[in-house]
């Protein structure tokens, strides 16, 4: 399988639909509107972006200056990784995008979020990356702040320890959604 690819896939997997449609945007001036309309994933960008050769696996700037465009820091400092090493690097412990715990979290959790991810023991300095990376999306600073949690436990990352977090926060109710 080329490394390439299973670098282009994980960036897709975890590519917001905002995130995407401001990838979409930014090709205009090289893709066709009519292709870019039909695009439903990450994948498919990638697909277009190769056949047109604008990225190829030793021409990354214009992915890196797309990435940076999103402020997707994360996903260019992969790159670049890639770009140095010849390979990706996925961490074991990646999270899984569609899991469920985090699903119900995200879609229940509002405005206090921050008391949540402080409960998980995240940092202020990660949270205030987190912020400025997704300035007016209160659900993806949720999603990335879940997500910071989830890398840093690795394996020790389990739903019993949201579930305490959630009930600490007395958000008794999330905590219940969670359990079920």
């Amino acid at each position: 399988m080329d490394p390439f690819f299973t670098l282009l896939h994980a960036f897709s997997s975890s590519l917001s639909d905002s995130e995407l449609s401001s990838l979409k945007f930014l090709c205009r001036g090289k893709i066709g509107k009519r292709k870019l309309e039909s695009v439903r994933s990450g994948g498919e960008l990638f697909t277009i972006l190769l056949e047109q050769q604008l990225i190829t696996s030793d021409k990354v700037a214009f992915l890196e200056g797309l990435l940076k465009s999103i402020k997707r820091e994360d996903l260019v400092s992969r790159l670049k990784q890639f770009v140095e090493e010849g390979e990706v690097n996925v961490p074991d412990d990646e999270p899984d995008v569609h899991e469920k715990p985090i699903e119900v979290i995200c879609e229940n959790v509002g405005r206090d979020w921050k008391m949540l991810i402080r409960k998980l023991g995240i940092s202020e300095v990660k949270m205030d990356r987190i912020v400025a990376a997704n300035p007016f999306n209160l659900h993806e600073q949720l999603v990335q702040s879940l997500r910071e949690w989830q890398k840093w436990k690795g394996k020790d990352a389990k739903v019993t320890d949201l579930i305490k977090a959630l009930r600490g926060c007395n958000m008794n109710l999330v905590a219940d959604r969670v359990e079920q």
